[in-house]
């Protein structure tokens, strides 16, 4: 029986990241896979969606600048060719290194098959021949990724009604299509679709607004977009059935007020989350329990109640994101094999990009959680058009807004952008959370003009009264407030009245309600 230092089960993002940080510290590694080398992270999730979304956007903005009665009829079979060149670059990457790796330090064996749990240190690896054998391991890591839920009564075929396995595997763009959902993935879907400009969709929300997790500043403003894209959003809607009619779709919900509704359509997505991939694992012989959390394994900072067995990604409870998954296995790893103190890992400044259009980023908490959490909070808002690069861009449709502690300190709670180039720019209110810092180093910077980052240099700016524009003059396109745990909102800055200018303000706060842009 082999003998090894570390199993990781899975080789998605998190699993691959696993392994090669444990090859930093010269353990002996044994990587099993069931299926494809890259999991999720490249096929049908992560870079597969996210090149579709990029190809769409290119499509949206050329369809933007020629009139929207012009029509771009780029093919879906031209859409899988470049979503294949991109899968196939980051898979060539991925399994070159692998082998180099292997030949070089000998430390890494990949074996292709399933693994499960003979006990905490035995595991079987039954490969697709048919054979099977059995490892042992000091330590294993459990990454084995997730699959996206489906509903018992809804038949799913993955090529009428799909889920995000199906979804990126047409044959041509669909004339129609429903997607039950809409949280992330839902949206970015429809998204992605509208941006085409081929298919009609409708997107059934059973929540009041979409995107209910977020504030509804953010939730409104991606409503607005999609909606003035074309899709139509079934608000506050039940889903009563959906029927597989061979070549259709058939839906009905009941609405809000009671009405009913039946529709049919070409396809259907299903996009209600994930569920993690344990049941083959064979965990009881292991003894490893489920989470506090019922769902997940890897309550205690990525370790199982077993310690020995930890468990990252999408099976560990928290974020079902490639960034978070990697940044688990490699913490784990280090927990495994330092021989120093390791803090826990701190889920709250982790960034997060949602591919709307625009996009959609986010760092620590926003006024809904604060809320919730009855903590009180000081906040200021930008929109995108006050800010010279957006307009130079033509793309004024966004805004930025930071939250921050109501006290001398103001240090960063949380960050909302949405917006062209959102996810780059809020990359240094991240770093700011993560040093437990206030906002006065970023105030103070000289960032490049005319950039988007200027945006959130005005929002600190604000909030410390040193801003170029005053909220209180452009009432509708900057916002400064305190909003206390009971949700009292109070102004924080206001300009000291005086009387000879009052004519001057008034004509300035009657221009402020206009647009300044055409886009």
């Amino acid at each position: 029986m082999d003998k090894y230092d570390l199993c990781v089960i899975g080789g998605g993002p998190a699993g691959y990241a696993a392994a090669m940080r444990a090859i930093d510290f010269g353990k002996k590694v044994v990587l099993v896979e069931k299926d494809k080398l890259g999991g999720y992270g490249i096929y049908d999730g992560a870079l597969a969606s996210k090149t579709m979304w990029e190809l769409s956007n290119k499509v949206k903005t050329v369809k933007d600048e020629i009139g929207e009665d012009k029509r771009i009829d780029i093919g879906f079979d031209k859409v899988k060719e470049i979503i294949d060149e991109a899968l196939f670059e980051r898979k060539f990457q991925l399994s070159c290194h692998l082998r180099i790796i292997h030949s070089e330090t000998g430390l890494i064996n990949y074996e292709k098959g399933e693994a499960s749990f003979i006990s905490s240190n035995e595991i079987l690896i039954r490969k697709e021949d048919g054979s099977s054998f059995s490892i042992y391991a000091d330590n294993t890591i459990i990454a084995t990724g997730s699959r996206p839920r489906v509903i018992p009564n809804i038949k799913v075929d993955e090529k009428v009604i799909m889920t995000s396995d199906g979804i990126l595997h047409l044959d041509k763009f669909p004339k129609s299509m429903v997607i039950l959902g809409a949280g992330v993935i839902g949206c970015e879907f429809a998204t992605m679709f509208s941006n085409f400009g081929q298919t009609k969709v409708y997107l059934i929300d059973k929540a009041e607004r979409i995107l209910p997790f977020e504030d509804e500043d953010v939730a409104e403003l991606v409503a607005s977009n999609l909606e003035e894209n074309g899709v139509v959003i079934h608000r506050g809607s039940k889903l009563i059935r959906m029927d597989h009619l061979g070549d259709e779709v058939e839906y009905e919900i009941e609405n809000k007020d009671g009405s009913r509704d039946v529709i049919r359509v070409e396809k259907a997505l299903l996009s209600i989350g994930r569920v993690p991939n344990i049941e083959s694992l064979d965990l009881e012989n292991a003894n490893v329990q489920m989470s506090k959390r019922g769902v997940h394994i890897g309550d205690e900072d990525t370790r199982t109640n077993v310690p020995n067995i930890y468990a990252v990604g999408d099976v560990s409870g928290h974020l079902a994101l490639v960034n978070v998954g990697e940044r688990e296995a490699r913490h784990a790893v280090v927990k495994m094999f330092a021989d120093f103190p390791v803090k826990p890992i701190h889920y709250e400044n982790i960034s997060t990009i949602m591919f709307l259009t625009p996009e959609v980023a986010s760092v620590g908490i926003n006024e809904l959680k604060a809320q919730e959490l009855k903590i009180p909070i000081r906040v200021s808002k930008v929109d995108y058009s006050t800010i010279a690069r957006a307009i130079a861009m033509r793309k004024t449709n966004g805004f930025f807004k930071i939250i921050v502690s109501d006290d001398e300190d103001m240090k960063v709670l949380g960050m909302r952008a949405i917006g062209e180039h959102a996810s780059s720019a809020i990359q240094s209110v991240s770093l700011l959370m993560y040093m437990n810092k206030g906002i006065d180093e970023l105030a103070h910077m000289i960032h490049p003009h005319p950039s988007i980052v200027e945006g959130v240099q005005e929002c600190v700016r604000m909030l410390i009264g040193k801003s170029v524009y005053k909220s209180s003059i452009f009432k509708d396109k900057l916002k400064c407030f305190k909003r206390t745990p009971e949700g009292e909102i109070l102004p924080l800055h206001t300009i000291t009245e005086n009387p000879e200018e009052n004519m001057n303000r008034e004509k300035m706060r009657e221009l402020s309600k206009t647009d300044f842009h055409r886009s």
